[in-house]
């Protein structure tokens, strides 16, 4: 099952590119079934979402992107240009917090004229699946050759982030959906998904807590929690070396230069 149709490439100046990918609406399995190896009791129960087309980086923001757009005006908060841990312009950039990672997307949406924020939680898991129903959009197990993650005795466990793109993408041309980077999202925490929105949009009405959610597992994370359905939460004012974001936008563009 393939849905992904049309890249977007927005120019951010000198010689920053931000690659999208848009995904035709669509309806999806949310969560993962009661025995799936590694489950947790918040990722049910399994209910199904009926999404809008959105579009979506196809990568984590990288540490270019970062210095790029936060030399724009500011909108609410001050960005520091330069918050990564581990070095390098194609790095995913890290230790953002929730709200650093809002104000990247209001700068964009600010310049650009179109609306750029955080992916819901469903929008985020419906890109990871890529039509699949399985614990990862690869198969059923995760490897060192497949993503960035704690391996253990499975594999080399690399200590740090890698490049984005340095594993293959899904079926639908998104990568580093597993591991690498925790991946900010819009909705507060729910400890299950009765009462969640069916229509994939973000649950914003606050939960049992007033954390946020956090999806795909880090270069720190153990297999069991890199998997698609995983739910991680936590203080939106957090920052630390394995939390990063990628953005979404409705509708997509195709050139945009600042």
């Amino acid at each position: 099952m393939s849905k992904l149709k049309t890249m977007q490439t927005i120019n951010l100046g000198q010689g920053v590119i931000l690659d999208m990918a848009s995904i035709p609406g669509g309806s999806f399995m949310m969560g993962s079934p009661e025995d799936e190896q590694g489950r947790y009791k918040d990722e049910g129960p399994l209910h199904q979402v009926t999404l809008d087309p959105f579009v979506m980086g196809r990568y984590p923001i990288t540490q270019a992107q970062w210095r790029a757009v936060a030399s724009l005006p500011q909108v609410q908060r001050e960005l520091d240009p330069d918050p990564s841990r581990f070095k390098g312009d194609s790095r995913p950039v890290e230790r953002v917090n929730w709200y650093e990672a809002l104000e990247f997307c209001d700068r964009l949406a600010k310049k650009l004229g179109q609306p750029y924020t955080l992916p819901s939680e469903a929008q985020w898991e419906y890109a990871c699946r890529a039509g699949t129903n399985t614990p990862f959009h690869f198969g059923e197990t995760i490897t060192t050759d497949l993503a960035n993650f704690y391996s253990g005795l499975q594999g080399d466990y690399l200590e740090e982030t890698t490049e984005v793109g340095s594993f293959s993408p899904n079926a639908w041309g998104f990568c580093d959906m597993h591991g690498n980077v925790w991946e900010w999202c819009l909705d507060y925490y729910h400890n299950s998904y009765r009462d969640a929105p069916p229509d994939g949009s973000a649950w914003e009405t606050e939960g049992d807590s007033y954390r946020r959610i956090l999806r795909g597992g880090s270069w720190f994370s153990a297999s069991k929690i890199c998997r698609a359905a995983f739910r991680n939460a936590f203080c939106p004012n957090i920052r630390l070396c394995s939390y990063g974001f990628r953005v979404v936008s409705v509708p997509p563009r195709t050139l945009v230069t600042l």
